[in-house]
């Protein structure tokens, strides 16, 4: 006999269950955001915590139990991890934010002592700002920047992804690929 539910699961709206549904069909998605949505959606249907965890393959329903309290809570926000451990986030979306507009900002050749930027000559810059970021580290502004899309190049440039130059008729045409997503890590 199983134990009563502490915190069933509320009734989801059709947007939600539209979600859950979308991403439980997806196949270029997470794992495990996929197990929680087709958890959710188990539950949603019917099934107790054991069986919905069971149909995903673990084993213990206190899982479920516990993503299904944060969605009641969160909404579809509860199918995303959150960070998993170690040493707490430093820098949060308005300082990745603060990253990416020096980069995008041309470097001064006097000012910045460079033409294009390099994670280091990068660093320097958002170190020295009035506004910047004292401590921030080359790892943090390399992930930053893979985050939004852009990688370094053979030819020590960074370049945005599914974006490339052409010559087309003797000028330089610049080309993007519609179909390509940013590289996730």
């Amino acid at each position: 006999m199983t134990r009563r539910q502490k915190d069933p699961l509320r009734p989801l709206t059709r947007e939600e269950q539209e979600a859950l549904g979308q991403i439980a069909r997806m196949r270029r998605q997470r794992a495990d955001i996929v197990d929680r949505a087709k958890a959710l959606l188990a539950v949603a249907q019917g099934a107790g915590f054991t069986a919905a965890a069971h149909g995903v393959g673990r084993k213990s329903g206190r899982a479920v139990a516990h993503l299904v309290a944060r969605f009641n809570r969160e909404g579809l926000a509860a199918v995303e991890p959150r960070h998993g451990g170690g040493p707490p986030l430093k820098y949060q979306a308005q300082v990745r934010e603060r990253i990416l507009q020096e980069f995008r900002r041309t470097p001064d050749r006097e000012q910045d002592g460079t033409a294009t930027w390099s994670l280091t000559t990068l660093q320097r810059a958002l170190r020295q700002a009035p506004d910047g970021l004292p401590e921030v580290s080359t790892w943090t502004i390399l992930h930053t920047l893979w985050e939004a899309g852009y990688t370094w190049q053979q030819d020590r440039t960074w370049c945005q992804t599914g974006t490339v130059w052409r010559k087309r008729k003797g000028q330089p045409v610049q080309v993007t690929d519609p179909n390509t997503t940013p590289k996730k890590n």
